[in-house]
């Protein structure tokens, strides 16, 4: 749990924090819910999917993975943490987060993206994604890589975790992104039901 650095005496946490953060997570009744749609997601769909906890504006948490059979494997894990804002996921969070155009700005421009959209086409792109039910990134986060995140709703006004897809641009065309879009809402439509606002 804990290192000790011999040449500074200072403490650091270890890699043990890590299982205990997988254990922790691996409990949250969300990924007991959520686990056997990310699998059929992922088998179906071929694509890697996540699970993730929304912790307010400042993190998403990972609860839940499920792995693609496609050579390509976008690499996460459970317990990994990303900023609040970034990818499709982000434009939920925004959507919900109720924050001035400044306060949205500066999250936006602390994100790490390979080809970040302009800021007002990302705007736009969080406007809609609560009104179609989900939200794109096609290759903005990552080049070539296109990833479509869904809301799990305690209530019809906040979302508490959401529901990941995540493949390859050319793999995913436009009718099969919008179908697998279709997949994703109704599934955690059907989430937020049972999840009935457990943490």
């Amino acid at each position: 749990m804990v290192q000790v650095d011999p040449g500074t005496k200072r403490y650091a946490l270890g890699v043990g924090v890590l299982s205990l953060a997988r254990s922790v997570a691996e409990k949250n009744p969300f990924h007991a819910l959520a686990q056997p749609v990310l699998d059929r997601i992922a088998d179906e769909w071929n694509v890697t999917t996540i699970g993730v906890k929304v912790t307010g504006v400042e993190d998403l948490v990972v609860l839940a993975v499920a792995r693609s059979r496609s050579p390509f494997s976008f690499y996460v894990d459970v317990g990994s943490r990303f900023p609040a804002f970034t990818s499709a996921t982000g434009r939920l969070v925004a959507a919900q987060a109720q924050l001035s155009d400044a306060e949205l700005k500066k999250h936006f421009r602390s994100l790490r993206w390979d080809s970040p959209p302009e800021f007002a086409q990302w705007q736009k792109e969080v406007g809609a994604s609560m009104r179609q039910g989900y939200a794109l990134d096609q290759g903005n986060y990552m080049s070539g890589i296109t990833v479509l995140a869904v809301p799990v709703l305690a209530t019809p006004s906040r979302m508490t975790h959401a529901l990941v897809a995540v493949g390859v641009t050319d793999q995913l065309p436009k009718g099969t992104t919008q179908a697998l879009a279709k997949a994703l809402v109704e599934e955690a439509q059907s989430l937020s039901s049972m999840m009935g606002g457990a943490g």
